[in-house]
């Protein structure tokens, strides 16, 4: 009863370890399971190599000779050994590892030349039977894999002929029927070609595999910084404006203050009113639920440009626009406004909205004032975001100098959007 409560215990340990091992290769990742199936596999071609060769030793046993058995063995089965160990240290070469397995590359050749001549000897002299000469093919053809990973192409292929053309010759210097000659050589050829181009073929899925990943990485990486530009850019476009305001109002605050002007507190209540709803707008940003009105943004440059002493004429003839084009624009409204403030000492500023016959919307704003030491758009960075907005819609922006000793800012958008 004890006896059989521990087989129990003993074949449910070893249930509970295959399928956990089972759940682990399962959860992996995609590129962990491509891995571990090429390099498994490439491994089984080793073992497989060897079970062939014991068959073979096994059916020419009786008729072998014990010398000649024992040292054709222990070459030949030393052979995959070193095969599968050579494959497990040229994978990570192939892969990019800098270091080549030498001297593992060496016994391989040494070993497999010096079973190909003692199987071919032992034949010769009648210590192994005629049919031991399919220990030279295989000997021959399982060579190419492992070595066309380690070496390169045009490298690899030169030296895996060795053995396969020594395989070929061994089998014509024997008394052989010239049948099995030539088949011996067909078949050495050809296998050592399948196998090598197996071999090369699983090392290149792995490493487009990794390629892949990495790619995917990269893309991840990649997807993380846009994220950050698109958060900086939406900042941008949020306290731009709002900061060049509770600038302007509280130095007029300021003066009017040193005046003993009561208007001073209406400035300063105007400051705490854009500055609560700067939070507001970050917390919308943040949340990334804020999208930009193209009608509030119109009334609101309105009001702030007069607020700061700049006559603003509003010439709006378009309506029905998507969403989407109504909120770009809007942003393109903000973002004028608020390089009129910064960069202009302007008298005057123009809004016109109109629809051309090709079915764009287009949207200008021009104003005078412009300093011969200002930098429209300040460093960029709030036009490169309104072009990011506007061009993922189809759209584009200009801005630059025009007639008069104006500057002006153009945005066009397909009326309709993207789909």
């Amino acid at each position: 009863m004890g006896a059989t409560a521990l087989t129990g215990a003993a074949e449910g340990v070893l249930a509970m370890r295959a399928f956990g091992w089972l759940e682990t290769f399962r959860r992996s990742s995609q590129r962990t399971r491509v891995h571990q199936y090429c390099r498994y596999t490439l491994y089984g071609l080793s073992v497989m190599e060897a079970g062939l060769i014991a068959a073979i030793l096994v059916a020419v046993a009786d008729e072998s000779e014990l010398w000649a058995l024992a040292a054709v063995a222990v070459l030949s089965l030393c052979r995959p050994v070193l095969g599968l160990l050579l494959t497990r240290a040229a994978l990570p070469h192939y892969l990019g590892d800098e270091r080549r397995p030498v001297r593992l590359l060496a016994a391989f050749c040494a070993v497999t030349l010096a079973g190909i001549g003692m199987t071919t000897a032992a034949v010769a002299a009648g210590a192994l039977p005629n049919g031991a000469v399919s220990l030279v093919i295989y000997l021959g053809a399982y060579f190419a894999g492992p070595v066309l990973l380690a070496l390169p192409l045009a490298r690899g292929s030169g030296l895996a002929a060795v053995p396969a053309v020594a395989s070929a010759a061994a089998g014509f210097a024997l008394p052989l029927p010239g049948g099995v000659q030539v088949w011996a050589a067909v078949a050495t050829t050809l296998t050592a070609a399948v196998l090598g181009g197996a071999y090369r073929a699983t090392g290149w899925t792995m490493r487009v595999v990794d390629r892949l990943d990495a790619a995917r990485e990269t893309e991840a990486r990649l997807a993380v910084a846009e994220e950050r530009l698109r958060f900086g850019r939406d900042l941008h476009d949020v306290l731009g404006r709002n900061l060049s305001v509770i600038a302007l109002k509280s130095e007029l605050a300021a003066q009017l203050a040193q005046r003993g002007s009561a208007a001073a507190v209406d400035q300063m209540t105007e400051v705490q009113r854009i500055a609560r709803e700067s939070q507001r707008e970050i917390r919308e940003v943040v949340r990334g639920y804020r999208k930009a009105d193209l009608h509030g943004e119109l009334a609101g440059a309105r009001g702030v440009l007069e607020a700061a002493g700049i006559a603003c004429g509003i010439e709006d003839a378009v309506g029905g626009l998507p969403a989407r084009v109504q909120s770009a624009l809007g942003w393109v409204v903000r973002e004028g406004t608020t390089n009129v403030l910064r960069h202009a000492e302007a008298a005057r500023c123009t809004v016109r909205l109109r629809r051309t016959a090709s079915g764009e919307a287009v949207l200008e704003m021009e104003n005078d004032g412009v300093r011969a030491d200002a930098a429209p758009g300040g460093d960029g960075t709030g036009l490169a975001g309104l072009r990011e907005r506007l061009a993922a819609l189809g759209g584009s922006l200009s801005a630059g100098p025009a007639s008069g000793g104006t500057f002006r800012l153009t945005a066009r958008v397909p009326a309709e959007g993207v789909s």
